[in-house]
């Protein structure tokens, strides 16, 4: 048998695809996000998985894998909602089994880290930690509000600057269309006002989408209309148009995008603007995903 129980779906970020994907909790211990569908099955409700078996799966995997694993993904939504003594007593049960390891990472929410400090942060770092996904998905307080995300600016970019100065590698990311036709200007430069403000490692965009359909957005959003393929490039022209970043990689390369963009911030920033502007200009021209393609 596989040594790690998984409760499905399981989630992770594409950069983790090579990753063993390690539960140390089920959930999301937020889950009130009006545009997420990922923790909504009745199985995920949220809960911490008991220390022994984490302990004791990352002993097995040790034992099946040897040095074959070099990545762990912490999952599910938030691990690092879990005390600091239980996240330290994992990472070194991971260098102690799987030495072979040299990066790992987990989803974040900013909330999780409002009580813990740089300190133990940093403790984290040096046990092993090296990567933090934060989903920021806007920096607009409006958007943020309406889309129930249970977070500000504020309280984002606190937590991105905690992990910052702690030494743990930011991969932020922001949802392209979430604030709909109504908030979308206001959206896309407050995102990049959050991007300026915090200078993350790793910037990466996502169009928002409802495989479930758009009910529970609706609910707290009822004037939330979805942007066509065109105002979701202009959208982010204005996104990018408003990044002051010294040195990011940026990713717009999900499955959910229309248009793939990859480049490194800000040495990159005319060329991306230039494949935004012509895909704004001639969409037929552009290269873009296929709508088949984009199936999530």
């Amino acid at each position: 048998m596989f040594p790690v129980h998984y409760v499905d779906p399981v989630y992770r970020p594409p950069s983790e695809a090579d990753s063993l994907i390690l539960p140390v909790t089920d959930g999301c211990s937020w889950n009130r996000c009006t545009f997420c569908e990922m923790y909504t099955a009745p199985q995920k409700q949220f809960h911490a998985r008991n220390e022994a078996e984490t302990l004791a799966s990352i002993c097995a995997c040790g034992e099946h894998f040897g040095n074959e694993v070099r990545r762990i993904f912490l999952a599910d939504g938030d691990a690092l909602v879990l005390p600091t003594r239980r996240l330290l007593a994992i990472l070194r049960a991971i260098r102690a089994h799987l030495p072979a390891v040299h990066r790992v990472s987990s989803y974040c929410l900013p909330r999780n880290l409002r009580k813990k400090s740089v300190a133990e942060l940093k403790e984290l770092a040096d046990a092993g930690l090296s990567l933090a996904y934060v989903g920021a998905e806007s920096g607009d307080d409006e958007v943020l509000d309406k889309v129930s995300k249970g977070e500000t600016f504020a309280s984002t970019c606190e937590a991105l600057q905690k992990l910052g100065e702690a030494g743990i590698r930011r991969s932020v990311m922001i949802l392209n269309g979430l604030g709909g036709r109504e908030l979308s200007r206001q959206h896309a430069e407050n995102s990049a006002r959050l991007a300026n403000a915090t200078q993350p490692e790793y910037l990466a965009t996502l169009v928002v989408s409802f495989p479930q359909g758009e009910q529970r957005l609706r609910a707290g959003f009822p004037g939330w209309e979805p942007l066509t393929q065109h105002e979701l490039f202009i959208e982010m022209e204005q996104f990018l148009s408003g990044l002051e970043l010294r040195r990011t990689v940026f990713r717009s390369d999900h499955a959910s995008n229309w248009l793939i963009l990859k480049g490194t911030l800000g040495a990159d920033k005319p060329k991306l603007l230039a494949e935004v502007r012509a895909a704004i200009a001639a969409p037929e021209h552009a290269g873009l995903r296929p709508a088949w393609a984009r199936g999530l």
